[in-house]
């Protein structure tokens, strides 16, 4: 005769931990998006880098030193210059930061829902509860994933600083961690992590509430219940245009 324990022990694994479940989950459609859209990504970053270091150089005549201008002219130039691959470079910091983030902020506001701010007695979640929830989520998610972002943004930049002249700074991914963290200690893992913590409040209190509304929608007015196959729908809509924050 079976007992509660084996009946927990050959249940799914979603169910046994729900949590951990939505953490991956929510870590690999960040990853698989990410790989889409990381070349978009990697061209803004040299655009607003080149774009900074033109003015403090040369002032109102930046415009017309630069090399690139324009997404698709900057992309083009990478592929011209340093290979198509070099689309992708910093990629890999990158997936590390969307598994963080993702999978951080997605626990984080589902504890907020069901832990602390809970359900109202029709089990609808107040969108006051889900724009807190969302923010809060936010903020944890990227505060976690700050060393990434930082070593990717680094990491982008490399191609640029080979084609200048100059000396690369990192081996590689671990190689940029090891060394950010011997010259500015734990703390230069941080930096620049209030903007960017503020920035992930305002962009989540708008996901996550859509994220929540979506999953309600579907759980009220389809056969879906909510479960794991609810949670990666309604997370799919907001996935994608997520990897660029």
């Amino acid at each position: 005769m079976s007992t509660p324990e084996d009946a927990e022990r050959l249940s799914p694994l979603a169910q046994r931990w729900p949590r951990a479940s939505k953490f991956l989950l929510s870590g690999c459609a960040a990853t698989v998006a990410e790989l889409a859209t990381f070349p978009l990504d990697l061209t803004k970053t040299r655009l607003q880098i080149q774009g900074e270091a033109a003015l403090a150089r040369l002032g109102d005549g930046a415009t017309e030193s630069a090399p690139y201008r324009g997404m698709v002219r900057t992309a083009l130039g990478i592929v011209q210059e340093e290979g198509f691959l070099k689309l992708w470079q910093g990629v890999t910091p990158a997936i590390y930061r969307h598994i963080v983030y993702s999978g951080g902020r997605m626990v984080t506001y589902e504890h907020l829902r069901e832990v602390v701010f809970g359900k109202s007695e029709d089990k609808h979640y107040p969108l006051w509860k889900s724009v807190i929830g969302g923010m809060m989520a936010g903020v944890v998610g990227q505060f976690l994933a700050n060393p990434t972002d930082l070593v990717k943004v680094q990491m982008q930049m490399e191609g640029k600083r080979k084609l200048e002249g100059k000396p690369l700074r990192f081996r590689g991914v671990h190689h940029a961690f090891a060394k950010i963290l011997a010259e500015g200690g734990i703390r230069g893992l941080w930096a620049g992590w209030v903007p960017n913590i503020q920035r992930a409040a305002l962009v989540n209190m708008g996901d996550l509430t859509t994220y929540d509304t979506v999953k309600h929608y579907l759980v009220l007015n389809t056969p879906l219940e909510d479960n794991i196959m609810t949670h990666g729908l309604s997370s799919n809509l907001i996935g994608s245009h997520k990897t660029t924050q």
